[in-house]
């Protein structure tokens, strides 16, 4: 097998990203021909609907796990943020690139931070994640939904009454676009998505030829780290539209995991922690503290 086919959207921060692990396994392996095969998936297609609303599984990945599973492409990348807890039959992630910022930043008019917006202003996003915390944060503002790849999105505020945006961080930097960051938000703020700044590659469970090719530019720290965000994500069954926060760190040979969940108003936030070494272990164990808070009345009246 010496033409590889990687799989990715077509938007410019996912072709950057396949881009991104093209050159990276073309500096690996100078024997084998990688190509991109950008497509479609429903979550770009449909811009004039609130994310929650489509639902959320597979929105940006199905078209390409398809691919994989008819043998189109032989490996997918993802926005880690993107890719449900529970792959489809047969499939698996095969490689977790080291973490950029986890963090979600505030672009705004003018270089106004969010402690000083003044009360009523109007913030742009999509993400129940991002307006639940935002409202817990500051109640006085007006959060408006907002869709589309971060260049019809930056181009909306612009164009628009808005007064800033909310996009994850290590997009915006690889798109070269760190001076329109008017600031990170801390993660006391807005803790951000589970696997949010890492690229992903998913593959066919078994092909150990196009598995070998991925374990150069897999990252073990972040492989852990992720797989404890993933494993709190899956014991509370939330999907990609549930506002669940986490973030995990190493510390030493330590994976620390902190987790959230919020209400839809932003009127009630649960917030736990929790250490050790087995990934999924932290995971499910964070997970089951906010279960222990009352998480799961805050899921009942979200669904």
């Amino acid at each position: 097998m010496n033409r590889i086919r990687i799989g990715t959207r077509d938007s410019a921060l996912a072709l950057w990203q396949a881009s991104w692990v093209k050159k990276k396994l073309e500096s690996l392996h100078p024997e084998k021909t990688f190509e991109l095969a950008p497509m479609k998936t429903k979550g770009d297609k449909i811009l004039d609907v609130s994310l929650a609303k489509i639902g959320d599984k597979g929105l940006f990945t199905k078209e390409l796990e398809q691919g994989l599973l008819r043998l189109e492409i032989d490996m997918a990348v993802h926005s880690l943020k993107d890719v449900p807890t529970l792959l489809p039959d047969g499939l698996e992630i095969a490689a977790f690139c080291a973490r950029e910022e986890a963090r979600d930043a505030f672009l705004s008019k003018g270089g106004v931070r969010l402690k000083d917006l003044p009360a009523g202003a109007v913030i742009g996003t999509s993400s129940l994640r991002r307006i639940a915390q935002l409202r817990y944060y500051r109640p006085d503002l007006v959060l408006t939904d907002v869709r589309g790849n971060l260049q019809t999105r930056w181009q909306k505020l612009q164009e628009s009454g808005m007064d800033g945006i909310v996009l994850a961080a290590a997009g915006v930097r690889r798109l070269g676009w760190e001076e329109r960051i008017t600031e990170v938000i801390p993660e006391e703020i807005v803790l951000p998505a589970v696997g949010q700044g890492v690229i992903a590659v998913e593959i066919v469970a078994g092909r150990g030829e196009v598995a070998a090719l991925l374990k150069g530019i897999h990252h073990e720290a972040t492989g852990k780290i992720v797989r404890a965000e993933r494993a709190l994500m899956r014991h509370l069954e939330g999907g990609c539209q549930i506002p669940i926060g986490a973030l995990g760190t190493m510390r030493g040979q330590e994976i620390c995991l902190d987790g959230l969940i919020a209400s839809l108003d932003g009127t009630r936030i649960l917030r736990a922690s929790a250490c050790g070494t087995v990934p999924e272990d932290v995971g499910r164990e964070a997970g089951q503290r906010l279960l222990d808070q009352g998480a799961a009345n805050i899921l009942d009246q979200i669904r």
